[in-house]
């Protein structure tokens, strides 16, 4: 009975604080739907088909963002490192730019194809200039990343002043979920799966976070568990780089809150990793959308000053001392 308080109490809550953040996000608009007006083809029409859409949005892509930094951390052996600072999210705007400019027409499925693909080719360019890294701080690795990134959005930016495409570009990876709506954010169930998945292979990556040495003594094939994580965090930045935008930090603060909380186990912080992404992804755009209200600001731009912050404090005191 003590370990079932001690051990499922506190995510039973933080599952509560979840869903109530939810009906936070599915109650607060321009519009207001309440029990009163939700019955009416106007706030039923409203709910359907922008305010559902656009909270389950938020919580698949908090969600699996947040995993996916997990992954990154346990493949280069980083607690720095995730999607934003190792180039995969500017990967996949500049492939979304690319497809853009090739073929604007393309099927949704063949553009998110293109754009993770963008986004694969990217973190293992980052992988390779790791690889030939012969000091491999604790520090220099995101710093690498960062700066790696920075050349990617600096090649996009220059394409598309050159086509007259800034503007677009500025819309498209300002991680706004405004334009989120039925029939535009379906595509985000396939990072559910990524994420599920991730749970099935967590130890596997656990044990690769341990060094090359160490998984393949244990009879674990190294090179293809890294391209099979690194497929994965390609899959989950390209699908939310070309829905919503990028949102930076997130793969970063979680995991090391979750960490330093929790301890290092893999399996078992997954779902607080989870849960807490989720959960802040939505924190971040209730923000945004009541600070202006009725207008709204981008939770890339919230989420971009809170994650800095943390990532700074991260910086000088270290992943043992996130708290």
């Amino acid at each position: 009975m003590q370990y079932l308080i001690r051990e499922k109490m506190p995510f039973l809550l933080s599952c509560i604080a979840l869903l109530l953040l939810a009906c936070g996000s599915l109650a607060v608009g321009s519009y207001s739907i309440g029990f009163d007006n939700l019955t009416t083809s106007k706030g039923l029409d409203l709910f359907e088909v922008s305010r559902l859409p656009r909270t389950l949005a938020l919580i698949l892509c908090g969600a699996s963002l947040s995993v996916s930094g997990l992954i990154m951390q346990m493949l280069t052996q980083n607690h720095f490192v995730e999607p934003s600072t190792a180039g995969s999210m500017q990967s996949a705007a500049l492939g979304m730019l690319g497809i853009t400019l090739l073929w604007p027409e393309a099927p949704i499925l063949f553009k998110m194809g293109f754009i993770s693909l963008a986004s694969l080719a990217g973190t293992l360019v980052f992988l390779s200039i790791l690889s030939r890294l012969s000091l491999k701080t604790a520090l220099i690795v995101p710093l690498i990343g960062i700066m790696f990134g920075a050349v990617i959005s600096a090649l996009t930016t220059f394409i598309a002043i050159h086509f007259d495409l800034l503007q677009s570009l500025s819309a498209w990876t300002s991680g706004d979920f405004s334009g989120v709506l039925k029939g535009r954010y379906e595509t985000l169930w396939i990072v559910a799966v990524v994420t599920v998945f991730a749970f099935i292979v967590a130890d596997r990556f656990t044990l690769v976070g341990m060094g090359k040495s160490f998984a393949t003594n244990l009879g674990v094939n190294y090179k293809r568990t890294m391209f099979i994580g690194v497929l994965m965090v390609a899959i989950v930045s390209g699908i939310v780089v070309a829905t919503v935008g990028i949102l930076p930090f997130l793969g970063l603060i979680v995991p090391n809150i979750i960490r330093r909380l929790r301890g290092d186990n893999v399996r078992h912080n997954l779902p607080w990793i989870a849960l807490l992404g989720a959960g802040l992804v939505l924190l971040c755009d209730l923000i945004g959308r009541l600070i202006l209200y009725p207008f709204e600001l981008p939770l890339g731009t919230i989420l971009g000053v809170i994650g800095a912050a943390i990532f700074l404090y991260v910086l000088i005191r270290g992943p043992s001392e996130v708290i």
